[in-house]
């Protein structure tokens, strides 16, 4: 019965939010048949980060399983208990993939249809998706290769710290310059304490420039974070 049914085509799709202050990585959005579905019923709604879609195939957003497995698959820039999301229900069935029982939250009730993907398709565009960088402005490469550098290191480590994030830090677009800081990247790392002891969290708010390669930017921004105890030249977060 399944094999008699429409067989739809997944394409993935980054995308840097319009409001990326929610999350500065792109989203990668699903494109059903060349069709933004999401956006349909859910326009406010951002679908999971690329910064999810790194480590091991079944850990990606929308790997699926024989077994069936809830997902969000767009959520508003606040959270999903203010101003609702949609979610869907994804299994592997033979050689197909389902999507069905959704669910939307939001105050727009509508959802998209069942959806059935040839599972080897749909396996083939998940991988091209978690390796496609084409999409990445400069700052996301400096951000990317940074983040891989400083993690490669160990030198945080070295100094009872965890690297938390690296991430790209856009201009703020309508804003006057002076009123924002300027493009670039954001390292936040954290020190390892006892049970029941502060954690100090600390930031590297690191500029990107125009003069200069980006091997050779992501050089002198590790340099400079390598050269001595972080938590000496860092700044101290406060919450």
């Amino acid at each position: 019965m399944t094999d008699q049914l429409a067989i739809s085509i997944l394409t993935l799709q980054h995308r840097i939010p319009d409001d990326w202050a929610a999350d500065p990585w792109a989203e990668v959005r699903p494109l059903i048949d060349g069709v933004d579905v999401l956006k349909e019923v859910h326009p406010e709604g951002l679908a999971p980060s690329c910064r999810y879609w790194k480590g091991p195939a079944e850990s990606w957003p929308l790997a699926v399983t024989e077994e069936p497995r809830r997902v969000m698959i767009a959520e508003p820039t606040c959270t999903a208990g203010c101003c609702g999301a949609l979610y869907v229900t994804m299994r592997r069935e033979g050689d197909r993939v389902i999507w069905d029982a959704w669910e939307n939250t939001s105050n727009i009730t509508a959802v998209p249809t069942d959806f059935r993907f040839d599972s080897l398709q749909y396996e083939t565009e998940l991988a091209r998706a978690a390796a496609d960088i084409s999409w990445e402005e400069p700052v996301d490469t400096v951000a990317r290769l940074l983040e891989q550098t400083l993690a490669d290191s160990g030198w945080f480590e070295r100094w009872d710290c965890v690297l938390t994030s690296v991430s790209p830090r856009r201009e703020e677009p309508d804003i006057p310059a002076e009123l924002t800081s300027p493009e670039g990247v954001d390292v936040e790392f954290h020190q390892v304490r006892g049970p029941g002891e502060r954690t100090d969290s600390y930031e590297y708010e690191l500029f990107v420039t125009r003069d200069q390669s980006l091997e050779e930017q992501v050089r002198r921004l590790a340099d400079h974070i390598l050269a001595d105890d972080p938590r000496r030249t860092a700044e101290i977060r406060d919450y």
